[in-house]
């Protein structure tokens, strides 16, 4: 799949206020931004993904040298990712402005599956060692702690969920028309994310201390859960804003039930953005 290119903005902070109808904590915040090319759009790196993971760890060659051999199997499902426009007639001053409308659009809805392809690990300590698990991000650094499975020769497999998490660089692209028209403006939305990464440590010890003990081996090896670079790009998607008039139009990333992520970007107002597109 394409990657796609981080678009840099200029940003500066701009507080919120609402009137009837408008939820304050979708608007409590928002950015402006200077365009770096013809079309509008927004970027955000680091949008928190969290990740549920539901895998099977297949034990063989316990007593073997130089085994034993683990496989990792299942599935990854993650957390939702949308867009939230906002619609507004009212910009006042250059601090404060009122939302008129506010329109989801969700691109992808939580427990989005990933299948994990089947991948071994030999452990290289021999015996019947102690297993554990820790999850570890695209560089390989712990994301979090030690988590035991058991030892290899008690069950030949180990069924295993856990929530965690990974982080991503999120891209949308809007095209605009209609601004004059009731119920207008009509926009046109295309996205993507693209995930750091996600992984699982696979730890043998011939001792169940982790922190040391007589004769211990230790060997490890780790496991792709979620490739770093993944890219999901979604289809182009309409959406209606419903103000009429020529509003100005801001835009944020969300999470699986619809709450920001970060703060809202202000594209600009609607008559100039679609006459720079036309």
């Amino acid at each position: 799949m394409k990657r796609f290119t981080a678009l840099l903005t200029v940003l500066a902070a701009l507080a919120a206020c609402n009137e009837p109808g408008a939820s304050p904590e979708r608007i409590t915040a928002a950015t402006t931004a200077t365009a770096s090319s013809s079309l509008p759009h927004i970027n955000r790196t680091n949008i928190p993904i969290p990740v549920s993971l539901n895998a099977t760890f297949t034990a063989e060659q316990c007593s073997n040298n130089p085994g034993p051999r683990i496989t990792l199997e299942g599935v990854a499902a993650v957390g939702g990712f949308g867009v939230e426009m906002t619609f507004t007639n009212n910009l006042k001053g250059t601090h404060t402005y009122t939302a008129d409308n506010v329109v989801d659009v969700s691109f992808q809805n939580s427990g989005g599956p990933i299948v994990i392809p089947k991948q071994p690990s030999r452990g290289g300590t021999g015996g019947n060692p102690f297993i554990w698990v820790q999850f570890v991000d695209a560089k390989g650094n712990p994301t979090s702690d030690e988590i035991f499975l058991g030892r290899c020769v008690q069950g030949t497999r180990y069924g295993f969920n856990r929530g965690q998490g990974t982080s991503g660089a999120g891209f949308a692209q809007f095209e605009i028309t209609s601004c004059e028209n009731s119920p207008g403006p009509f926009i046109d939305v295309t996205a993507g994310l693209t995930m750091d990464g996600l992984g699982l440590r696979i730890i043998f010890r011939n001792n169940d201390n982790p922190v040391g003990g007589p004769h211990e081996a230790s060997v490890s090896d780790v496991l792709t859960v979620i490739p770093p670079g993944l890219n999901l790009t979604f289809p182009k998607q309409p959406s209606q804003g419903g103000v009429g008039g020529n509003p100005w139009i801001f835009a944020g990333f969300t999470d699986a039930s619809g709450t920001p992520v970060g703060s809202a970007t202000l594209l600009g107002r609607c008559e100039q953005i679609s006459k720079s597109l036309s």
